[in-house]
């Protein structure tokens, strides 16, 4: 039995954060069905697991559907701006009048209220606002965007999956559902809490790649090998950082202290100089089963075949066999499982509604009517 095996998901289809979210939910077990919209469908990615219905949100009778499979639904998933749901008919108050143990799930960027909340925006928006996006890039030069994992998938998909399952645990008590604003700059901020709080402390500095986990430390940061490609250093503790210099052949007693901030760009520079000697691979085998904390920096193309992750099966084949992440994490009776099906929009339109107690007379009804595809 899968850990959220029993739990009915209806996903409204939408980009990235959601599909994510539901994958999740999926991944370990629950029934999650994307709504997609009629004579469309949604990017085929982030939607191993689930099935797929298609309706016309446009039609009333398509909306009556929705609400409809809600009655019977644990979770509503839904990823528009706010009121986009109430101006369909489908919003938390008409959904709970239907369904009072319905977890409503709203995922967005900006959140449900507050001045920008009706605006759009993407990833790098809304971590900016958050003060994560400042955190990230070299000194003197321009905030660098971290690809959209942060606010997405990160503070978005990911924290919007665990709202859910601790509304579920919640109503487990209660009986009662509840709504679940879940902004991805909340996430992002949410994710910096530590920064936050060394700043407040003393021990962060505004001045972005200058500090011990920015780029700032010659221990922490990475550095191009021979070959052009890069390692990774996260040397942070004093033993660590012994056995890095030992590794890279330096006798301590000739370096400066290591949290000499004064002489961070110095030793810097002389780690580069060594590093630039040899090809990755070459310093893998010098650093390899140490404890310099010392790593590989690998493609995506090249992770399947490191032997730790390889050890891990950190990677497994979807349904068309080709490699992306295993869930995680990784429960010892109750494991996620990443290697089921993905939907076509609409595949299993009749079959869902059947299940959700529509008579075959009724789905024919609605076909004919158009508010089903």
């Amino acid at each position: 039995m899968a850990a959220l095996e029993g739990i009915r998901v209806v996903e409204m289809a939408g980009l990235a954060p959601a599909p994510y979210c539901g994958m999740i939910l999926a991944d370990f077990g629950a029934d999650v069905v994307r709504v997609d919209r009629k004579g469309g469908g949604a990017l085929p990615h982030l939607a191993r697991g689930k099935r797929s219905i298609s309706v016309d949100l446009k039609h009333p009778d398509g909306v009556e559907t929705v609400l409809r499979m809600l009655e019977r639904a644990d979770v509503l998933l839904e990823p528009f701006r706010p009121g986009v749901m109430e101006r369909l008919g489908l919003g938390p108050e008409v959904a709970g009048a239907r369904n009072s143990r319905l977890v409503y799930a709203r995922l967005t960027g900006f959140g449900q209220e507050g001045p920008y909340a009706g605006m759009a925006g993407h990833d790098i928006n809304y971590i900016a606002i958050s003060g994560a996006l400042a955190l990230v890039g070299r000194k003197g030069d321009r905030p660098l965007a971290p690809v959209n994992l942060l606010g997405d998938f990160a503070g978005g998909g990911m924290l919007c999956a665990l709202g859910i399952t601790l509304a579920l645990l919640e109503r487990a008590h209660s009986g009662k559902g509840q709504v679940v604003d879940s902004a991805m700059v909340d996430g992002a901020a949410y994710l910096a809490t530590f920064l936050y709080q060394f700043r407040s402390a003393g021990m962060w500095s505004d001045e972005r790649g200058t500090n011990m986990l920015d780029g700032g430390a010659p221990f922490y940061d990475t550095y191009r090998t021979k070959d052009g490609r890069f390692v990774s250093v996260g040397a942070i503790e004093p033993q660590f950082y012994a056995a890095l210099l030992k590794g890279l052949g330096l006798d301590a007693a000739t370096m400066p202290h290591q949290l000499d901030r004064s002489h961070w760009a110095e030793t810097a520079e002389r780690f580069a100089a060594i590093f630039a000697t040899r090809t990755r691979d070459e310093w893998c085998r010098v650093f390899d089963g140490t404890d310099a904390c010392v790593a590989p920096v690998l493609e995506l193309g090249e992770v399947a075949n490191h032997p730790h992750n390889h050890a891990r099966t950190l990677l497994v084949p979807d349904a068309k066999g080709q490699l992306e992440p295993a869930p995680a994490p990784r429960l010892s009776r109750t494991p996620g499982s990443g290697h089921r099906p993905f939907p076509l929009p609409g595949a299993h339109t009749r079959e869902v509604l059947q299940e959700y107690g529509f008579s075959v007379d009724q789905i024919q009804s609605l076909t004919d009517a158009g508010a089903i595809g």
